[in-house]
């Protein structure tokens, strides 16, 4: 029985999925995006109140269960208790509105400082590049201070949640960042 069970717990099904924390300002189109990425069409969504949970299956040997958190401002208290477990950080925001980048900002500091994101990859999706005068990811940058994240790492990607542009590509830059740690 002993080889059994080991022979079923190196079965895709019985594998530990990593856990993947989708967070950000209200209105950055995180649940657009998840549901975008996961049904492959665009879902009526409203704010999210709490969270949403889905497992994506990228590819036959890549899954990620991504948590989209809340991200009205009453509800960010709250970003610290789904972070445990965490293997990666997806942040996104929304690069066409520039007045509330450094809100974005804030928002980012104050969740990478947390004691279970230590060493934790982090991803910012800078969402709807495809809206005019959204900010090049060289901006994006800038304005969230990304520099200063040197004891991480992170990778910041161009996606449109309404489009599909970049989502595929990006969580499968989050697998290969949580590969590497």
């Amino acid at each position: 029985m002993g080889s059994n069970l080991q022979k079923q717990s190196k079965d895709k099904k019985f594998k530990k999925v990593p856990h993947v924390v989708l967070m950000g300002l209200d209105s950055a189109g995180k649940s657009t995006l998840l549901y975008r990425l996961h049904r492959g069409v665009i879902m009526e969504t409203s704010p999210t109140i709490g969270f949403n949970v889905v497992t994506l299956e990228l590819n036959k040997k890549t899954m990620l269960t991504v948590w989209d958190v809340g991200g009205q401002g009453s509800l960010r208290s709250n970003w610290r208790y789904y972070l445990e477990g965490c293997k990666a950080l997806v942040f996104v925001v929304d690069s066409s509105d520039r007045p509330r980048m450094e809100e974005a900002k804030m928002a980012l500091k104050t969740i990478l400082s947390d004691q279970h994101l230590e060493d934790v990859p982090l991803m910012i999706l800078a969402n709807k590049t495809d809206l005019p005068n959204s900010m090049e990811l060289n901006e994006v940058c800038q304005q969230l201070d990304l520099e200063s994240c040197t004891k991480r790492i992170w990778e910041i990607q161009a996606c449109s949640a309404l489009k599909g542009l970049g989502l595929h590509q990006a969580f499968l830059s989050v697998a290969k960042l949580i590969q590497k740690q």
